[in-house]
């Protein structure tokens, strides 16, 4: 791989992991503009473990949410005097976290060939926008005290982080499961999936990360072990490097700017992206730019 395919990736990764656009589906899509076999062991491998500088960003981003839940787990597992929130949400991170990993391993074969198809990434980017839309709409329902009444309400009804519960977490963890169908989007089915628990946008879109971190993490670096040698006889490992920490930078910024963002706005905007996207894609499948697989 050359250096401006590597940088261009990187970018998609970096841009695209967090927010609920579905990153896997951006990274297959634009692989296969690039002429890269998308089903090949070192292009499969390599999308999964530039995604780790997306998550070493995240990690740097939320670093001190993380020791405080890391540090208050660790105290309320050998001090009962000590079980208090950060405790109750330590569990929620391990609970909600194992689902995809278990999946994951499980049908890691049919991820890594027939899901790899764009048909799956279009289909799949048209299909969870319509959850979107209706765990946004949900979400705006809580917040505004119904339509009717949306600007003379006054008091929230979303949950915050703190109401937040291990069923909460394996319920959204399980939900994250369907992330390992190219084009669902990790953030976008966890986020739907709080919302529809009832939990405020900023405190969705916060657990999408933490819950995505072990999950990424632990995808890249299973990668990275066994498909180490199909990397240095394919892609290459200078490429894939250059790419995961392009990733990184860009993803930091990412982060930022969609918390921000999601404190004041729906998420209309990704919705209409997404379908437009998956549009696109079923297009360039049945006008012959891109093959299917």
């Amino acid at each position: 791989m050359n250096w401006f395919a590597a940088i261009l990736l990187g970018i998609v990764e970096g841009v695209t992991e967090f927010l609920p656009v579905s990153s896997t589906g951006h990274l297959t899509i634009t692989e296969s503009l690039l002429g890269l076999s998308i089903d090949g062991r070192d292009v499969t491998a390599f999308t999964a473990v530039i995604q780790v500088g997306a998550i070493l960003a995240a990690i740097l981003y939320f670093w001190k949410d993380i020791v405080r839940l890391a540090v208050g787990w660790f105290k309320g597992l050998f001090n009962k005097d000590k079980r208090g929130t950060d405790y109750r949400l330590g569990w929620a991170v391990i609970v909600g976290s194992i689902p995809i990993g278990v999946v994951g391993l499980a049908f890691q074969n049919l991820i890594e060939t027939t899901l790899r198809s764009l048909w799956v990434v279009a289909g799949a980017l048209v299909v969870w926008s319509i959850v979107l839309w209706i765990a946004d709409r949900h979400s705006a329902r809580l917040t505004a005290g119904g339509g009717a009444r949306r600007a003379a309400a006054s008091v929230t009804t979303t949950r915050d982080e703190s109401t937040l519960t291990v069923i909460d977490a394996l319920i959204i963890g399980c939900t994250q499961c369907l992330a390992l169908i190219p084009g669902v989007s990790r953030s976008g089915a966890t986020i739907s999936a709080a919302l529809l628990r009832g939990i405020d946008r900023t405190t969705a879109t916060r657990w999408s990360f933490f819950l995505g971190i072990p999950a990424l993490t632990a995808s890249g670096l299973l990668q990275a072990v066994q498909a180490r040698h199909d990397i240095a006889a394919g892609i290459g490992w200078a490429a894939t490097g250059v790419a995961t920490v392009v990733s990184f930078g860009i993803a930091y910024a990412a982060i930022a700017w969609l918390l921000k963002f999601v404190a004041s706005n729906r998420f209309t905007v990704f919705i209409v992206y997404r379908v437009l996207a998956g549009l696109a894609v079923a297009a360039l499948i049945l006008f012959g730019v891109v093959q299917a697989v």
